[in-house]
């Protein structure tokens, strides 16, 4: 597969908290989207990207406001598949000649509709192949306003009690509009939907790891060219897969740097090391910048602070090495889509930033080394795919994320050198204990949070006066959202007893139960 001949799908983003969703049906389909946030998506950028369909995402404005965002009017004349979700759907209507009416949420009369629905089919449409069979669809409707009179061409094919034209069409056209979201769990069939849309638009279905290999070596190649690379290397599986990545692409130019920030678990230096000395060809630098990093973050609680001192820092300590290397002009990084996402809120859109990861939102706005990021494009689950491609070990594969950032975002507040020590150890006790009950392939990610409060207990008929800590453990497919794991109480209660009979300095042992959304995974 060539670089410039893959199939795109456009997705224009108009701030919908879910738009990531919709990428992520799409790569089940095996095909190659990208989002770009609607103030964005220009003339150049559309004759750039030409792309073979578009989606338009929904959104949390209302297209009867003054000035509100719109698609761009070069898409209507393309000659594409068009499909809009919710406020994608009320801004096609709006452009193409109906009419939507403001609900009370946006000040008008309309009625809003939320959460759960029926759609009931009000004719066939290929867009719909295996919806209706059993009756009445379950779909997840989101909106105040909603389409009270459709564009000419288009026709109904579905309505739900509130939304009298919850399924339109221009079939002539290739243009479609649901007023519901298809991307989210709670519409059961909403994946089918997809599937169908991308059928119509011809796509092939053929972006698969093993084709963004070639399209990745071929990138790094050219971009690279005869220069030296610096790795960032952590021993996570992005890290992983990106060096073995580059190691296939640029060979002998590549050098990675390994940076022990004190921020890691307990062993995790020595375990890295052996890791990669045993099982890949690599050259790996040990770079002890232990130092370095925790005497600038004392006194830090901000996150955000904590987390840009960091991204700075680690860029400092690459710089350094790369110094000593004779045409060293390059940093490659482990970057993937969620960390763009949650980092820069789709390059500047309109969803709202959430927090700055290290290799993202915390980089210096200048510095000397030029960045590769082969994986910036993929999410979590598409790595792992791409490392099994590689021929990683599983043991590489399977390992659970551990943020660049380290100990120093599962410590809420200021951090010490006490109590990184205290979290290293609980951290250990509880991923033991997943170990010995087999549970580790099970979960996501798993870790232990040192809390930013000291609680009264009682121990030996003795007062104590010790940190409380929470332990965190989530299932998910690619990081964007993620449900805890429903541990059994008695694992709960043998790991508590265990963390605070064996770590001095915690008294109390709490379970995070929240889901992301609305929590992230991590507590900074």
């Amino acid at each position: 597969m060539d670089i410039d001949t893959q199939d795109c799908l456009l997705i224009i983003d108009f701030g919908s908290q879910v738009t990531q969703l919709i990428a992520r049906r799409l790569r089940e389909q095996n095909v190659y989207c990208e989002i770009h946030p609607y103030q964005n998506v220009t003339d150049a950028v559309l004759l750039d990207l030409n792309p073979k369909a578009v989606i338009l995402s929904g959104g949390p404005d209302s297209v009867t406001r003054k000035d509100s965002p719109r698609a761009p009017d070069r898409l209507w004349d393309m000659g594409i598949p068009v499909l809009g979700i919710c406020y994608g759907q009320q801004t096609m209507m709006q452009q193409l000649g109906g009419l939507v009416e403001g609900g009370k949420i946006s000040g008008g009369g309309g009625t809003a509709e939320f959460g759960r629905a029926k759609v009931k089919s009000s004719g066939e449409l290929d867009l719909l192949n295996g919806w209706f069979i059993e009756g009445p669809e379950q779909v997840w409707m989101s909106h105040g306003d909603h389409v009270s009179k459709i564009a000419p061409g288009f026709e109904v094919y579905g309505t739900s009690a509130n939304a009298p034209f919850a399924i339109i069409a221009d079939t002539s056209k290739h243009f479609y509009g649901v007023q519901f979201h298809p991307e989210v769990h709670h519409t059961p069939r909403g994946a089918k939907l997809y599937e169908n849309f991308v059928r119509l638009a011809g796509f092939k279905g053929d972006w698969t790891m093993d084709a963004y290999r070639d399209i990745a070596i071929e990138k790094i190649r050219k971009q690279v060219g005869d220069k030296q690379v610096i790795c960032g290397l952590s021993g996570g599986v992005d890290s992983s897969v990106t060096a073995a990545l580059l190691q296939e692409a640029i060979g002998d130019q590549l050098t990675c740097v390994f940076v022990d920030h004190g921020l890691l678990r307990l062993n995790e230096a020595d375990d890295v090391m052996a890791m990669f000395r045993e099982n890949m060809n690599l050259k790996v630098i040990y770079a002890d910048e232990k130092e370095l990093f925790l005497c600038a973050l004392e006194g830090q609680s901000d996150p955000e602070t904590k987390r840009k001192i960091i991204g700075g820092l680690f860029i400092d300590v690459f710089q350094k090495y790369a110094n000593k290397i004779n045409g060293a002009e390059f940093l490659a990084q482990g970057t993937l889509y969620p960390d763009v996402i949650e980092s820069v809120s789709f390059s500047g859109g309109p969803s709202v930033t959430i927090k700055s990861h290290h290799n993202v939102g915390g980089l210096p706005e200048k510095m000397g080394l030029k960045l590769v990021e082969p994986l910036r494009d993929l999410f979590k689950d598409e790595v792992r795919i791409l490392g099994r491609e590689l021929g990683l070990p599983v043991s590489f594969i399977g390992r659970h994320p551990f943020p660049g950032p380290g100990l120093a975002i599962r410590c809420p507040g200021e951090i010490t050198r006490e109590k990184l020590e205290i979290l290293r150890l609980a951290d250990a006790v509880f991923i033991d204990q997943i170990r010995k009950h087999k549970l580790y392939d099970e979960i996501w990610q798993a870790f232990v949070a040192i809390l930013p409060v000291r609680t009264v207990g009682v121990m030996g008929d003795g007062r104590t006066y010790d940190f409380a800590c929470a332990l965190r453990a989530v299932t998910s497919v690619d990081g964007m959202t993620a449900d805890y794991y429903p541990f059994g109480h008695d694992f709960l209660s043998e790991t508590a007893t265990r963390i605070i009979n064996e770590v001095a300095g915690i008294n109390r042992v709490t379970y995070d139960i929240t889901s992301k959304p609305p929590g992230t995974i991590e507590w900074e």
